[in-house]
């Protein structure tokens, strides 16, 4: 397997569009020497159904570019991204990122013949999808993600016997957007989590728009309620930090300020995540970005009833130094 993804990862080096790519040959350089995390052409693992909808994870080209299109369709079209003209001609939300992380995708299976059990979308539409970077894939490839906004290696390298994985580009296509939906998006990460081991996820979340004054009510909420305590605390690179505590705790509206937060960034505060020191402005997504820390072992016990019980947890985290 490894072998044929250095073959593959040869072959696509050799392509102008990745050239194109910033850190694309980095990327490629990666996989060529490691090989393991190139998306192969081999069969998603399905790990939950509702009805039509399915959660599946694939690491497929052709999968992936039906993510990268409900990515486009929802980041650029419906919300304020701007695109690249590379982005704009292809209509797909594309970097080097998605050929080294996994790729968690909600299916709707309406008018699929059912002879292609494993894979194989064209009959069937991708509503929902998470992508996830696994600390091992990170170390060996490109890196988080997230570091390009947050200074995370301190946090990581005081934590070495912990799992990292870091969450990214989450979006549902909005008539899907309900809770059976990002329950069955959750219940998908959930099971990845459990089967890999994780016990710390991290990644931004964000708010629309650019103007940190416009959410002065959530981000304050967020900073007097929600901040890492300092052993989980990572900040803003000190040239992007935008102040979070824009208004006192006493002049904080708690419902006024839940109300204003996205149902993402509720549904990650609601299992126990932190958020880090510091907003991020993100002008080609359009959006202010808040950083997320969950740590598996944090995450309020009545969830597992629903999500599953990770067992192997407290014998595997030590005691930090």
């Amino acid at each position: 397997m490894k072998e044929a993804a250095r073959r593959m990862a040869s072959r696509l080096a050799r392509s102008p569009r990745w050239k194109s790519v910033p850190g694309g040959l980095l990327a490629l350089r990666a996989l060529r020497e490691r090989g393991s995390t190139f998306p192969l052409r081999k069969p998603g693992k399905v790990y939950g159904k509702i009805g039509n909808l399915e959660v599946r994870l694939s690491r497929r080209w052709r999968d992936i570019k039906l993510a990268q299109r409900l990515r486009y369709k929802v980041f650029y079209e419906e919300m304020s991204a701007i695109p690249t003209l590379r982005a704009e001609l292809r209509r797909r939300d594309e970097d080097p990122y998605d050929a080294v992380c996994d790729h968690l995708l909600v299916v709707d299976s309406t008018g699929s013949h059912g002879n292609e059990p494993w894979g194989g979308l064209r009959r069937q539409k991708v509503v929902g999808t998470y992508r996830v970077l696994r600390q091992e894939v990170a170390e060996d490839t490109l890196g988080f993600y997230t570091q390009s906004e947050y200074e995370i290696a301190p946090l990581i390298a005081s934590k070495p016997h912990y799992r990292f994985m870091e969450l990214g580009r989450s979006c549902v296509l909005e008539p899907y957007r309900n809770k059976r939906t990002v329950e069955l998006l959750w219940h998908g990460l959930w099971t990845y989590v459990r089967e890999h081991k994780v016990d710390v996820m991290i990644g931004c979340a964000s708010l629309a728009g650019t103007d940190p004054d416009q959410h002065a009510m959530a981000l304050s909420f967020l900073h007097h309620n929600a901040l890492a305590p300092p052993e989980w605390r990572c900040r803003a690179h000190r040239h992007l930090h935008v102040p979070m505590d824009r208004l006192p705790a006493d002049k904080v509206d708690a419902r006024a300020a839940l109300k204003a937060l996205p149902p993402l960034v509720k549904g990650y505060l609601r299992l126990g995540a932190f958020v880090g020191d510091g907003a991020v402005i993100d002008r080609q997504f359009g959006t202010t970005d808040v950083l997320i820390i969950l740590p598996v072992e944090k995450i309020d016990p009545r969830y597992f009833e629903h999500f599953g019980t990770p067992s192997e947890l407290k014998s595997r985290v030590a005691v930090d130094a």
